[in-house]
Order: C-alpha cells, then sequence, then structure tokens
C-alpha cells in the first residue's frame, strides 16, 4: 500500500492552517503569559484528552525547558496532572467540575488561565475558564474548528479554523514548542546578548 498521496495532502491541509493563523493574536496571547511571568504569577493550564497531553507537555517545557537556567522561573500548574485529585472530584461532584475545583481560593487577578479545547466547547474547560474569570485572571483559550464558547469568551486566543481535530491538535503542540524556542531565546540567550522580550537592545 502506498500512503504517499494521503501523507502529502494532509500536511498540505497543515501548511495551510498555519499559514492561515493570526500571528497578531498568537503575539498578544504571548505578551499576556510574559507579562504574568514578570509578575511572578501562576499559569493555569488544563485540556481533555490528546489536549491534555498538551497542558502537560506545556508545563514541561515551561517549568523545565525554559526555566532551567534561569534564575526567575515560570510557574505552571497543569491541573490535569493529579490523577488522585480529578478522579475523585469526577466521583463525588462530576467532571464537568475537575479544573474549576482546583481553582478555588487559589487562582487570582495576578494569575492566568490557559483552557486547550479543540472544540472550544469542553464544559469542564469552560467551567474552569469562567470561575477564573470571576477572580480577575485572564483567560487564554487555545481552539480548532469554529472556536466555540471558549474562543468567544477568552481575554486573548490561538485558533486552528480548520475542522479537523488531529490537525487542531497538532498545531496546538506547535503553539508550545513555537513559544518555548521564543521565549527561551529571548529570555536565556537574550540575556547574553542584551536583547530583551520585545528583541530591543
Amino acid at each position: 500500500m502506498d500512503f504517499k498521496k494521503a501523507i502529502t495532502e494532509y500536511y498540505a491541509r497543515e501548511i495551510k492552517c498555519i499559514e492561515a493563523l493570526n500571528l497578531a493574536e498568537i503575539n498578544e496571547t504571548m505578551q499576556a503569559i510574559y507579562k504574568t511571568y514578570e509578575n511572578k504569577g501562576t499559569i493555569y493550564v488544563c485540556g481533555n484528552g490528546g489536549s491534555a497531553s498538551t497542558a502537560s507537555h506545556m508545563q514541561n517545557d515551561f517549568n523545565k525547558g525554559i526555566s532551567e537556567r534561569l534564575d526567575k522561573k515560570f510557574n505552571f500548574y497543569c491541573l490535569n496532572d493529579n490523577v488522585s485529585t480529578i478522579m475523585a472530584v469526577a466521583n463525588d461532584i462530576g467532571y464537568e467540575e475537575i479544573f474549576r475545583f482546583q481553582l478555588i481560593n487559589k487562582i487570582t487577578a495576578n494569575d492566568l488561565f490557559i483552557g486547550i479545547s479543540g472544540s472550544g466547547n469542553s464544559q469542564n474547560v469552560l467551567n474552569a475558564a469562567t470561575y477564573a474569570q470571576e477572580c480577575g485572571a485572564k483567560v487564554i483559550g487555545i481552539t480548532g474548528y469554529s472556536g466555540g464558547k471558549l474562543a468567544q469568551m477568552a481575554d486573548y486566543k490561538m485558533h486552528v479554523a480548520e475542522d479537523d481535530m488531529q490537525i487542531a491538535e497538532d498545531l496546538h503542540m506547535t503553539f508550545d514548542h513555537m513559544m518555548m524556542k521564543v521565549f527561551y531565546n529571548y529570555l536565556v540567550l537574550g540575556e547574553m546578548t542584551g536583547n530583551n522580550i520585545d528583541g530591543h537592545c
């Protein structure tokens, strides 16, 4: 079986989505992350399924990947990573509360919430995002398809306008790796060259 045609078509669609990304929105989102870092705030991140993996990967890339050589470190907290807490909340309260519950009396206006949802309509992510905004925190929505309710309510957006979960999740992962590379270059390598986050000497 020769899959080359299907492989080519898949990556052609992905390239088209990359070319259509709203770079201004992505830049605004990165500025919000940087501002939270500067203010020593906590950045909470979560998602379901493949988005849960992206959230956990993001925590690793910021807390270790970028922060390893920084005196002031990023403080990412992945709400997916405490399985015991998630299972207890899901069993005793409801799956739609697994993320919001972990934010109660913890998230502040100095913090940031990142919700990752391909559809933008994951209720547990929306509940947490709503609570975050009620507490004065800003919300980043990382979405696919039409963006759903999360894109509508989010203060900042990183959106992949594609009705394909695999391509959306692919590009969500590139958002993480792109940010890791850019922030590392500015915060770690930039310290050596005198560059700041805006790229000015």
